[in-house]
């Protein structure tokens, strides 16, 4: 199978999107609710009040996604963005998918002049802390927290 392509998301991908993030939610806990899902992606867009990408194949089926909210840190006077959902099929597990999508969101990031993504997971989601480590994310002691600086360019 080829890597799989990462994009950002539109109003178009809604229908995909919803599927998994109805997942994801469950996967915390949440009952399944795919209209919901959707309106609550739609409105994000909408509103643009949120990045969402996409890892996608060929053919068009989104196998993962993350979706990146805008906020400001405050003592660094800079913009941040907190990556709020990341999100891989199972059985698409362990593939890369979700390290590409990090990297995509890192270089993101940084070339549209954010200071800094933050994020906070599960504390028993041992499996996404490692992948965070390996991919330079350093974590808060005290809140399970993590953040990675990135320098905008130029």
């Amino acid at each position: 199978m080829s890597d799989p392509t990462i994009r950002r998301a539109g109003h178009n991908d809604l229908t995909a999107l919803a599927v998994l993030f109805d997942e994801y939610r469950q996967f915390y806990g949440e009952s399944s609710d795919r209209e919901l899902a959707r309106r609550f992606l739609q409105a994000r867009m909408t509103k643009n009040e949120s990045v969402i990408f996409l890892a996608e194949h060929g053919d068009g089926e989104v196998l993962g996604f993350c979706q990146l909210y805008p906020s400001f840190c405050s003592l660094a006077a800079a913009p941040i963005y907190v990556l709020y959902d990341l999100f891989t099929r199972p059985q698409d597990r362990q593939r890369g998918i979700a390290s590409g999508l990090l990297g995509h969101i890192e270089r993101y990031a940084r070339d549209n002049g954010f200071a800094r993504l933050e994020l906070s997971t599960a504390r028993d989601n041992q499996a996404a802390q490692k992948l965070y480590r390996n991919k330079g994310w350093t974590r808060d002691e005290v809140f399970l927290h993590y953040s990675k600086t990135v320098q905008p360019q130029g």
